[in-house]
């Protein structure tokens, strides 16, 4: 119920995510981070109620392996990272095609 609470919940979540340097960016994303937000509207004289999830997604950025000299820890991330990403597209892509 307070906007202060929401911008601190969202603080935490940046300082929580990781970042490592790569060759192509000098700040690239390591994770993935999802924040739904549950919100509610009430009018008062009608007394009726709406509800709705806003979801925000910041997704781990995909890079070529071979572009960004990834070595060791970073290069299983990368893997790691492009798979995930590769089964999330999956995932949309079956949902689109549920719903079409």
């Amino acid at each position: 119920n307070d906007p202060r609470q929401l911008h601190a919940l969202t603080r935490q979540a940046a300082e929580q995510a990781t970042r490592e340097s790569t060759d192509m960016n000098s700040n690239s994303s390591r994770s993935h981070t999802l924040f739904r937000l549950h919100i509610e509207g009430r009018n008062k004289l009608s007394k009726q109620t709406v509800s709705s999830v806003l979801s925000l997604v910041d997704l781990a950025g995909s890079e070529r392996v071979s572009k960004s000299n990834c070595k060791g820890d970073r290069f299983e991330e990368a893997k790691n990272i492009n798979s995930s990403l590769s089964s999330l597209g999956t995932c949309v892509k079956a949902l689109a095609e549920n719903n079409a």
